[in-house]
């Protein structure tokens, strides 16, 4: 269940200027009713006379009565304020506590436990929502860098297969958490409001299908095998500057919104397919040529060949 980390409001401290201007107050509201009192009914008898001093004694004892009721009253929301600040103070020290330890865990020399660590991160990020975006953050930055052989069997394309599970897992949970719920639920797993860093990652099966971001950069980003993002929103900004797709670049029924989207640079080495419904800017980016291969653009841009790269296309917009 999501919980507000929002610092409780700490409620001013009374001065003793602010006491001590009550208390007059109160006494001279008992002055000035007695007063009042007494000159009005001057001509009455000394026993109404009496029974009015004591009304006016009575509506400063009553005044007296509400103004402790009313200390009190803020006595009790001091405390338990005090005890608000206390607890959320100690929830942020447990959630900078395993935020640390699940970090140290991605830097760990085993596969296991840096898997262990995103799942960690996932949990927090679950549990604790204003603390989603820096988790983001971390685990983009984990993509980022550079994989590292971790097994006995290394691979040069992706560091080995052990981890290989660990990025896969990193993209799926990122996948996960930004796809919109078919039903809005209390319990959603969706994190709104989220932007990606995944410029010069090496990715591998992105599917970032039906899924929402604030704004994305893929710039200089390799995708290895499909990317597809068919039906994702960019609210704000996209960019795939400079990125290598090396199969499917699947971005049907894309919303690119805000800031719109760039591809300056970016190559396309093997099927494509932007449907019918996706606008996008794809000026300075190539593509191979391959008569095999299934290429489709949107309507306002076709492939016009390099002459000085054989089999390879610039894209450009069409002449209306």
């Amino acid at each position: 269940m999501a919980r507000s980390q929002r610092t409780p409001e700490v409620p001013r401290v009374l001065s003793n200027r602010a006491i001590t201007i009550g208390a007059v107050v109160v006494v001279g509201i008992t002055l000035l009713s007695t007063t009042l009192l007494v000159v009005v009914l001057r001509d009455a008898p000394p026993k109404v006379i009496l029974e009015a001093v004591r009304t006016s004694a009575s509506i400063g004892v009553g005044t007296g009565g509400a103004a402790a009721l009313w200390l009190a009253a803020r006595r009790q929301r001091s405390t338990e304020v005090s005890i608000l600040r206390r607890d959320h103070d100690a929830t942020e020290t447990r959630v900078t506590e395993l935020y640390g330890r699940a970090a140290e865990q991605l830097s760990a020399d085993k596969a296991p436990v840096r898997l262990a660590g995103i799942f960690a991160l996932e949990r927090l990020g679950q549990t604790y929502p204003t603390h989603r975006q820096t988790i983001v953050d971390l685990i983009c930055a984990y993509l980022r860098m550079s994989p590292e052989a971790s097994d006995e069997q290394p691979s040069p394309e992706h560091g080995g297969p052990q981890e290989f599970e660990v990025r896969q897992a990193a993209q799926q949970v990122l996948v996960t958490h930004l796809r919109l719920d078919e039903e809005p639920a209390e319990d959603s797993l969706f994190w709104p409001d989220i932007a990606l860093n995944l410029s010069g990652a090496v990715l591998h099966t992105f599917t970032f299908s039906r899924c929402r971001v604030r704004s994305a950069t893929f710039a200089d980003a390799s995708f290895h095998g499909p990317a597809v993002f068919r039906g994702t929103l960019f609210e704000r900004q996209a960019d795939f500057r400079g990125v290598r797709f090396s199969g499917l670049g699947d971005f049907r029924r894309v919303g690119f919104e805000g800031e719109g989207v760039t591809f300056r640079g970016a190559t396309f080495a093997g099927e494509v397919d932007f449907g019918t419904q996706t606008t996008a800017a794809l000026t300075g980016a190539m593509t191979r040529l391959d008569d095999d291969t299934r290429r489709k653009w949107p309507a306002d841009w076709a492939e016009r060949p390099l002459p000085d790269e054989p089999g390879w296309a610039e894209l450009v917009a069409r002449r209306g």
